[in-house]
């Protein structure tokens, strides 16, 4: 499909687009500086409320489990509330749980802290990604939903060279509860400033039946392939990097590895490094060549499971530092490539069934990274900590999400030329 490709009645962009759409990318680094926060106090967490590896790892698995359950209800909240309405909502949780986390007392109530933080993280994402639709024209889709994954990776830059520096500095509770002072600044800006759609695109007001709307939205979008094909994309491409960040990269580095701990750290801001650069790098290649996301993405796959497979089977009992920092390289590029699947879904669905597609796509990677954590965790437990053995279990999903993107690539791509055909031929009968 050519890249300049529009469809009727497409939001004309601009500079107030700009400004809008920053304005919602500001909640969403907001959200990831808190989620992953967690990821540099480890440690102290530990120590704080004294609990072991598999209790620590229980906030990691519950946040992504809340992340992951919430996407379909937060699509549909979206698709009938709007944005702002949906993202206020988010804001006032993440930042309640970050405060929380930073006064909590005991393991339950830091425990119920983080789940109120996942809930409201997971609002953000799709609501970001339905402004852009709402504000900048379809041809321009890909490149700023990969300028949104950018600003997550940037908040999770921050919380890597920031939060771990004031967590040193002033302390547990000084650097969480003064980093919830970032909430609420994006509230303030989301209130007096965010508007969900240009003047003029009002869209067309969509009823709501109770549950059986409900059902309905969620039917129409899993029937279209191209929703499914997204969702299968985000679920092969996102998980490798996201556990390897969340948590099983820095074990893996120090004792699989025998890295220092700032070696394994420079290593992990490698990985985040490399996906900000790979993201701008997808986004214009999608922008000016839509038929490129598949390759894109079954590259990105195939790239992961060769240099994956590479280190764990090197034969020393360590693998060389430069083949570690292909691998934290390439594993930069999981990130961009799980945007791809968004790209799948978008032209799959009208404009009232954005937010819940992409829900669905979202849960993808998610589900897959949730899997992948509890595996890996049970096979170290099983083999004596064998990281060759426990990170086989990458491959297998990898292999499932890969016989299911080649089942509906054919199906998507027919479904995706037809609607636009359709589309043009609507253009073509509007009066002037």
């Amino acid at each position: 499909m050519s890249s300049s490709a529009t469809l009727p009645g497409d939001p004309p962009g601009g500079r107030r687009a700009v400004a809008v759409w920053t304005i919602g990318v500001s909640v969403y680094f907001v959200a990831v500086i808190f989620r992953t926060s967690l990821g540099v106090a480890g440690l102290d967490a530990a120590e704080r409320f004294h609990v072991g590896a598999s209790a620590l790892s229980t906030f990691s698995i519950l946040q992504l489990l809340v992340y992951a359950g919430m996407q379909i209800p937060v699509g549909l909240l979206v698709d009938r509330l709007g944005t702002k309405k949906v993202l206020t909502i988010g804001v006032l949780l993440f930042t309640a749980g970050q405060l929380g986390f930073a006064f909590s007392p005991s393991y339950g109530t830091a425990l119920a802290s983080r789940a109120l933080l996942g809930c409201g993280d997971a609002m953000t994402f799709i609501s970001v990604l339905r402004l852009g639709t709402r504000w900048f024209p379809a041809r321009r889709g890909p490149l700023v939903a990969q300028l949104a994954g950018l600003a997550g990776m940037a908040g999770n830059l921050v919380s890597t060279l920031v939060i771990a520096r004031l967590l040193h500095g002033v302390g547990w509770t000084a650097a969480f509860a003064g980093s919830a002072a970032a909430g609420v600044l994006v509230l303030v800006l989301l209130l007096l400033f965010l508007e969900d759609h240009p003047e003029g695109h009002r869209p067309e007001p969509f009823p709501h039946r109770g549950a059986a709307y409900v059902r309905r939205q969620i039917a129409a979008a899993w029937r279209e392939p191209g929703t499914r094909l997204g969702l299968w994309v985000h679920f092969t491409t996102q998980f490798p990097a996201m556990v390897f960040l969340l948590l099983w990269g820095m074990p893996f580095l120090v004792q699989a590895q025998g890295l220092t701990r700032a070696t394994a750290g420079e290593l992990l801001t490698l990985v985040v490094l490399s996906n900000m650069g790979a993201g701008l790098v997808y986004g214009q290649i999608v922008a000016r060549h839509h038929t490129a996301r598949l390759p894109l993405a079954l590259g990105t796959v195939a790239a992961t499971a060769v240099v994956w497979a590479g280190v764990l089977v090197y034969p020393g009992e360590h693998a060389p530092m430069w083949l570690l920092v292909v691998l934290c390289a390439v594993l930069g590029f999981c990130g961009p490539a799980s945007m791809l699947g968004f790209d799948f879904a978008r032209p799959a669905n009208p404009p009232e069934r954005q937010g819940t597609a992409s829900g669905i796509t979202n849960m993808g990677g998610f589900v897959a990274s949730m899997t992948t954590l509890l595996a890996i965790g049970v096979l170290l437990d099983a083999t004596g900590d064998d990281y060759r053995v426990a990170f086989a279990a990458v491959f297998v999903l990898q292999a499932a999400g890969l016989s299911q993107i080649l089942r509906l690539r054919e199906q998507a791509a027919r479904r995706e030329r037809e609607r636009l055909v359709a589309s043009r031929v609507e253009t073509v009968h509007v009066p002037a």
